[in-house]
């Protein structure tokens, strides 16, 4: 009988979390699996074609929605997943073509919503809005549009986008509101605001605890992406039950 999908995206965690190639998981797959309902011997071979499944993809992207937890506290940027470990050090780093992440986290770094489409980050960011629910969302001035700003608004979250020297107070209530507020207020502001750094540090050491990303097609670099963010955010909030 063919491998079911859920063994195989159970498989893939597996293999994610030990950060070990296909034919190393296997192994560990055959030592581990019982322990979370994986009663089959499955093959390298199979484990790396699971990763270009889409049944698979739907059902780690299905597991992300259902294990996530918020805060309501929210903040979001956009990083480059390095394909090579020189390329993460490289002083002038050319165009990712795709392999760009833009998320949404809260402040305990638990990820609530993320792209690797490749597309803007500012243009994406009109989507993912619409996946989060929090009070507040924090972002950079590489956000700073106004029909985004109303968007926010417009889902019942206070929008704290740090200015550019050039903008005007025109355009919608919620543009000028956001502004107003951080004239009459500085330092409050900027405190909401600078909570932001929890979405650098998360793409920081997501990086730097997955390393590479080592998948070509698109479907295995989400399956991979996928799975590492949950193993992220189960990390998280099993750090935030134990306090």
């Amino acid at each position: 009988n063919a491998t079911s999908p859920k063994a195989l995206a159970k498989a893939i965690l597996i293999s994610e979390m030990i950060q070990s190639p296909e034919r190393e998981a296997e192994g560990w797959t055959e030592i581990l699996g019982h322990y979370v309902g994986i009663h089959e011997k499955i093959d390298d071979w199979i484990i790396g074609d699971a990763y270009s499944r889409p049944e698979v993809a739907r059902i780690l992207y299905e597991i992300f929605l259902a294990t996530k937890d918020s805060n309501g506290i929210l903040m979001g940027d956009g990083t480059g997943l390095e394909k090579t470990r020189k390329q993460n050090y490289e002083s002038q780093k050319r165009d990712y073509e795709g392999w760009y992440m833009t998320s949404i986290l809260d402040s305990r770094e638990i990820v609530q919503a993320f792209d690797i489409t490749g597309k803007q980050e500012c243009q994406i960011m009109h989507e993912l809005i619409k996946e989060v629910g929090g009070d507040s969302l924090r972002l950079d001035s590489g956000f700073n549009d106004r029909k985004l700003t109303k968007e926010i608004e417009d889902l019942f979250m206070t929008p704290y986008i740090y200015p550019k020297s050039n903008n005007i107070l025109n355009g919608d209530d919620s543009w000028k509101y956001m502004y107003l507020h951080f004239f009459w207020d500085v330092y409050l502001w900027l405190k909401e605001y600078h909570q932001r750094s929890h979405c650098e540090s998360f793409h920081s050491s997501f990086k730097r605890v997955y390393g590479e990303v080592t998948k070509i097609k698109y479907t295995a670099r989400f399956v991979q992406i996928t799975a590492r963010i949950i193993l992220h955010n189960f990390r998280r909030l099993s750090y935030f039950g134990r306090c």
